[in-house]
């Protein structure tokens, strides 16, 4: 499988390969994000349910954004803060 992908890499063009690096490292920004707001709901001893209960939205909402299934916004990550009685901290570094 990998050969395969790495095959496939290898014959985009570079539009394409431009293209793809930038969704693999949003989507590996989305999963590190989810993975924090999971262990940061999990430290405080709440489920899904009620993280989402005191954000306004629903559990399959707060179980999307724990698994990187959607790009969380920083008005989404201010209200999970909140809900937890943290804040929300924006570092940018270089690559």
């Amino acid at each position: 499988m990998d050969e395969v992908k790495r095959r496939r890499v290898a014959a985009l063009s570079e539009d394409e390969r431009s293209e793809f690096d930038e969704v693999v490292d949003a989507t590996r920004l989305a999963l590190e994000v989810g993975e924090r707001v999971r262990d940061a709901r999990e430290a405080a001893g709440l489920t899904q349910r009620a993280l989402a209960s005191r954000m306004g939205t629903s559990q399959a909402a707060v179980a999307r954004l724990e698994a990187g299934g959607t790009a969380a916004t920083l008005t989404t990550l201010q209200k999970v803060a909140s809900a937890l009685d943290l804040t929300v901290s924006v570092e940018l570094s270089p690559a």
